[in-house]
Protein backbone atom coordinates (compact mmCIF):
# COMPACT_ATOMS: atom_id res chain seq x y z
CA UNK A 1 0.00 0.00 0.00
CA UNK A 2 2.72 2.29 -1.05
CA UNK A 3 0.14 5.27 -1.42
CA UNK A 4 -0.06 5.01 2.70
CA UNK A 5 3.31 5.64 2.63
CA UNK A 6 2.82 9.05 0.37
CA UNK A 7 -0.10 9.85 2.44
CA UNK A 8 2.25 9.86 5.58
CA UNK A 9 3.72 12.55 5.22
CA UNK A 10 0.91 14.34 3.47
CA UNK A 11 -1.24 14.07 6.91
CA UNK A 12 1.83 15.41 9.01
CA UNK A 13 1.88 18.54 6.57
CA UNK A 14 -1.69 18.93 6.58
CA UNK A 15 -1.49 18.58 10.62
CA UNK A 16 0.67 21.46 10.23
CA UNK A 17 -1.12 23.59 8.08
CA UNK A 18 -4.01 23.28 10.53
CA UNK A 19 -2.18 24.56 13.52
CA UNK A 20 -1.42 21.84 14.90
CA UNK A 21 2.01 21.95 15.49
CA UNK A 22 3.71 20.83 19.01
CA UNK A 23 3.54 24.21 20.22
CA UNK A 24 0.11 24.64 18.51
CA UNK A 25 -2.60 26.38 21.34
CA UNK A 26 -5.71 23.98 21.96
CA UNK A 27 -7.99 26.65 20.49
CA UNK A 28 -6.84 26.83 17.18
CA UNK A 29 -8.08 22.80 16.54
CA UNK A 30 -11.67 23.96 17.97
CA UNK A 31 -13.25 23.30 14.63
CA UNK A 32 -11.35 21.05 13.19
CA UNK A 33 -13.60 18.00 13.43
CA UNK A 34 -17.64 18.34 13.03
CA UNK A 35 -19.92 18.45 15.59
CA UNK A 36 -17.05 17.77 18.44
CA UNK A 37 -14.52 20.17 20.95
CA UNK A 38 -10.92 19.66 20.49
CA UNK A 39 -10.20 18.73 24.64
CA UNK A 40 -6.21 18.33 23.99
CA UNK A 41 -3.55 15.84 23.07
CA UNK A 42 -1.41 13.89 24.91
CA UNK A 43 2.19 13.10 23.31
CA UNK A 44 3.41 9.49 23.32
CA UNK A 45 7.03 9.12 24.21
CA UNK A 46 8.27 6.56 22.14
CA UNK A 47 10.00 4.51 19.26
CA UNK A 48 6.90 4.60 17.18
CA UNK A 49 7.18 4.13 13.17
CA UNK A 50 4.04 4.37 10.84
CA UNK A 51 1.01 4.40 13.11
CA UNK A 52 -1.77 2.10 12.02
CA UNK A 53 -3.94 1.25 15.15
CA UNK A 54 -5.08 3.40 17.94
CA UNK A 55 -6.83 1.61 20.68
CA UNK A 56 -7.92 2.42 24.52
CA UNK A 57 -7.98 0.36 28.15
CA UNK A 58 -8.19 2.01 31.12
CA UNK A 59 -4.89 3.92 31.80
CA UNK A 60 -3.35 1.51 28.69
CA UNK A 61 -3.10 3.29 25.24
CA UNK A 62 -2.39 0.36 22.80
CA UNK A 63 -1.05 1.42 19.28
CA UNK A 64 0.52 -0.52 16.17
CA UNK A 65 2.82 0.59 14.05
CA UNK A 66 5.02 -0.58 10.80
CA UNK A 67 8.75 -0.25 9.83
CA UNK A 68 8.35 -0.52 6.06
CA UNK A 69 12.03 -1.01 5.93
CA UNK A 70 12.74 -3.76 7.93
CA UNK A 71 9.06 -5.09 6.74
CA UNK A 72 8.40 -5.39 10.75
CA UNK A 73 5.05 -4.93 12.70
CA UNK A 74 4.74 -4.03 16.37
CA UNK A 75 2.22 -3.44 19.17
CA UNK A 76 3.06 -0.34 21.27
CA UNK A 77 2.05 0.23 24.90
CA UNK A 78 1.76 3.44 26.34
CA UNK A 79 0.28 5.22 29.68
CA UNK A 80 -2.68 6.71 29.00
CA UNK A 81 -2.01 9.84 31.28
CA UNK A 82 1.57 10.51 31.30
CA UNK A 83 2.21 9.04 27.57
CA UNK A 84 5.36 7.40 28.87
CA UNK A 85 6.30 4.04 26.76
CA UNK A 86 5.53 1.03 28.84
CA UNK A 87 5.83 -2.49 26.19
CA UNK A 88 6.54 -3.09 22.76
CA UNK A 89 6.14 -6.68 20.60
CA UNK A 90 6.56 -7.73 17.50
CA UNK A 91 3.44 -8.70 15.44
CA UNK A 92 5.46 -10.19 12.19
CA UNK A 93 3.91 -13.09 10.57
CA UNK A 94 6.30 -14.48 8.03
CA UNK A 95 5.46 -12.06 4.52
CA UNK A 96 2.69 -10.72 6.57
CA UNK A 97 4.54 -7.64 8.46
CA UNK A 98 1.36 -4.84 8.88
CA UNK A 99 -0.56 -4.31 11.43
CA UNK A 100 -3.68 -2.62 10.73
CA UNK A 101 -6.18 -1.14 13.38
CA UNK A 102 -6.69 -2.82 16.65
CA UNK A 103 -9.91 -3.36 18.81
CA UNK A 104 -10.39 -4.29 22.61
CA UNK A 105 -12.85 -6.18 23.94
CA UNK A 106 -12.79 -7.41 27.64
CA UNK A 107 -9.12 -8.88 28.25
CA UNK A 108 -8.53 -9.65 24.28
CA UNK A 109 -6.98 -7.45 21.78
CA UNK A 110 -7.60 -8.38 18.31
CA UNK A 111 -4.78 -7.40 15.84
CA UNK A 112 -4.93 -7.76 12.21
CA UNK A 113 -1.47 -8.48 10.42
CA UNK A 114 -1.76 -9.04 6.71
CA UNK A 115 0.71 -8.42 3.74
CA UNK A 116 1.34 -5.26 2.58
CA UNK A 117 -0.40 -5.43 -0.82
CA UNK A 118 -3.95 -5.57 -1.90
CA UNK A 119 -5.83 -9.20 -2.59
CA UNK A 120 -3.47 -10.91 -0.46
CA UNK A 121 -3.56 -12.84 3.28
CA UNK A 122 -4.02 -11.57 6.87
CA UNK A 123 -4.28 -13.13 10.04
CA UNK A 124 -7.01 -11.97 12.74
CA UNK A 125 -4.70 -12.41 15.87
CA UNK A 126 -6.20 -11.92 19.93
CA UNK A 127 -3.61 -11.11 22.22
CA UNK A 128 -4.73 -11.20 25.97
CA UNK A 129 -3.92 -7.80 27.27
CA UNK A 130 -2.59 -8.88 30.54
CA UNK A 131 0.39 -11.40 29.25
CA UNK A 132 0.48 -10.63 25.68
CA UNK A 133 0.66 -14.22 24.98
CA UNK A 134 -1.41 -14.70 21.33
CA UNK A 135 -4.99 -17.02 22.20
CA UNK A 136 -6.45 -17.79 19.04
CA UNK A 137 -5.32 -16.97 15.25
CA UNK A 138 -8.25 -16.97 12.14
CA UNK A 139 -6.32 -16.81 9.05
CA UNK A 140 -7.97 -14.65 5.92
CA UNK A 141 -7.63 -15.13 2.04
CA UNK A 142 -7.52 -11.12 1.79
CA UNK A 143 -5.83 -7.86 3.10
CA UNK A 144 -7.39 -7.01 6.13
CA UNK A 145 -6.52 -3.32 7.79
CA UNK A 146 -8.50 -2.89 10.32
CA UNK A 147 -10.75 -4.77 12.98
CA UNK A 148 -13.81 -4.46 15.52
CA UNK A 149 -15.00 -6.94 18.62
CA UNK A 150 -17.46 -7.36 20.79
CA UNK A 151 -18.73 -10.86 21.74
CA UNK A 152 -18.31 -13.58 19.11
CA UNK A 153 -18.41 -10.84 16.59
CA UNK A 154 -15.94 -9.86 14.50
CA UNK A 155 -15.95 -7.00 11.75
CA UNK A 156 -12.98 -6.58 9.57
CA UNK A 157 -12.59 -4.32 6.72
CA UNK A 158 -10.11 -4.87 3.69
CA UNK A 159 -7.26 -2.67 1.43
CA UNK A 160 -9.43 0.41 1.77
CA UNK A 161 -12.29 -1.49 3.80
CA UNK A 162 -13.84 -1.45 0.23
CA UNK A 163 -15.39 -5.23 1.70
CA UNK A 164 -16.41 -5.40 5.40
CA UNK A 165 -15.65 -9.14 6.88
CA UNK A 166 -18.15 -9.97 9.76
CA UNK A 167 -16.54 -13.22 11.30
CA UNK A 168 -18.38 -15.35 13.87
CA UNK A 169 -15.02 -15.85 16.21
CA UNK A 170 -16.35 -18.96 17.22
CA UNK A 171 -16.95 -20.36 13.81
CA UNK A 172 -14.67 -18.58 11.70
CA UNK A 173 -15.33 -19.99 8.30
CA UNK A 174 -18.88 -19.10 8.49
CA UNK A 175 -18.48 -15.15 6.91
CA UNK A 176 -20.16 -12.92 5.60
CA UNK A 177 -18.94 -10.30 3.48
CA UNK A 178 -20.65 -7.16 2.64
CA UNK A 179 -19.78 -4.09 0.68
CA UNK A 180 -18.91 -0.73 2.41
CA UNK A 181 -21.65 1.85 2.59
CA UNK A 182 -19.36 4.39 3.07
CA UNK A 183 -17.13 5.89 0.15
CA UNK A 184 -14.35 6.37 3.38
CA UNK A 185 -11.40 3.97 3.81
CA UNK A 186 -12.14 2.93 7.13
CA UNK A 187 -8.19 2.33 8.82
CA UNK A 188 -9.91 2.04 12.57
CA UNK A 189 -13.08 0.87 13.52
CA UNK A 190 -14.39 -0.27 16.72
CA UNK A 191 -18.16 -1.10 17.95
CA UNK A 192 -19.57 1.68 20.40
CA UNK A 193 -23.14 2.46 21.48
CA UNK A 194 -24.45 -0.75 19.73
CA UNK A 195 -23.19 0.55 16.25
CA UNK A 196 -20.09 0.14 14.38
CA UNK A 197 -17.77 3.26 13.95
CA UNK A 198 -15.25 3.73 11.53
CA UNK A 199 -12.85 6.09 10.91
CA UNK A 200 -10.78 6.79 7.55
CA UNK A 201 -9.77 9.20 4.79
CA UNK A 202 -11.62 10.08 1.78
CA UNK A 203 -9.16 11.96 -0.20
CA UNK A 204 -5.71 13.05 0.61
CA UNK A 205 -6.35 15.90 2.28
CA UNK A 206 -10.32 14.53 4.06
CA UNK A 207 -11.66 12.14 6.00
CA UNK A 208 -14.40 11.13 7.80
CA UNK A 209 -15.73 9.33 11.32
CA UNK A 210 -19.33 7.28 10.19
CA UNK A 211 -21.57 5.44 12.33
CA UNK A 212 -23.01 2.11 11.13
CA UNK A 213 -26.26 0.50 11.96
CA UNK A 214 -24.72 -3.26 13.78
CA UNK A 215 -25.74 -5.75 12.32
CA UNK A 216 -27.31 -4.50 8.90
CA UNK A 217 -24.26 -2.14 8.20
CA UNK A 218 -25.89 0.50 6.48
CA UNK A 219 -24.30 4.21 6.98
CA UNK A 220 -26.39 6.16 10.06
CA UNK A 221 -24.30 9.30 10.49
CA UNK A 222 -20.94 10.75 9.13
CA UNK A 223 -18.84 13.49 10.54
CA UNK A 224 -16.24 15.25 8.70
CA UNK A 225 -12.48 15.46 10.32
CA UNK A 226 -10.05 16.66 7.74
CA UNK A 227 -6.29 14.99 8.41
CA UNK A 228 -7.27 13.25 11.80
CA UNK A 229 -8.93 10.10 10.51
CA UNK A 230 -5.65 9.05 8.32
CA UNK A 231 -5.06 6.27 10.85
CA UNK A 232 -5.52 5.54 13.83
CA UNK A 233 -9.24 5.95 15.68
CA UNK A 234 -10.91 5.10 19.22
CA UNK A 235 -13.93 6.26 20.70
CA UNK A 236 -15.48 6.13 24.34
CA UNK A 237 -18.77 7.37 24.86
CA UNK A 238 -18.68 11.00 23.26
CA UNK A 239 -14.76 11.08 23.26
CA UNK A 240 -13.34 10.55 19.89
CA UNK A 241 -9.15 9.91 20.29
CA UNK A 242 -7.07 10.08 16.80
CA UNK A 243 -3.59 9.00 15.99
CA UNK A 244 -2.72 10.22 12.82
CA UNK A 245 1.27 10.74 12.86
CA UNK A 246 4.24 8.49 13.11
CA UNK A 247 5.90 8.23 15.67
CA UNK A 248 6.83 10.15 18.33
CA UNK A 249 3.37 11.54 17.80
CA UNK A 250 -0.01 12.63 19.67
CA UNK A 251 -3.02 11.08 20.73
CA UNK A 252 -5.86 13.80 20.16
CA UNK A 253 -9.12 13.98 21.53
CA UNK A 254 -11.99 15.38 20.54
CA UNK A 255 -15.57 15.99 22.91
CA UNK A 256 -18.93 15.23 20.61
CA UNK A 257 -21.64 17.48 21.36
CA UNK A 258 -24.87 16.32 22.47
CA UNK A 259 -26.49 14.59 19.42
CA UNK A 260 -23.69 14.52 17.17
CA UNK A 261 -23.02 10.81 17.70
CA UNK A 262 -26.01 9.11 16.82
Amino acid sequence: MNRRWIRSGTTAALLLLSSLSVAAAPQTAEDEVEGARFRGATALDGDVFHVQGLALQGRRVWVTSVDRFSRRGFLHLFDRVTGRFVRRVELTDGARYHPGGISVDGHSLWVPVAELRANSSAVLIELDTETLQVRRRIRVADHLGCVAAQGRWLVAGNWNSRLLYVIDRDAPTRMRVVPNPSATRYQDIKFAGGQLVGGGPRSWWSGTVDWLDWPKLTLRRSIDAGAYTAEGMAIEGRDLYFAPEDGPGRMYRFRLRDGASA
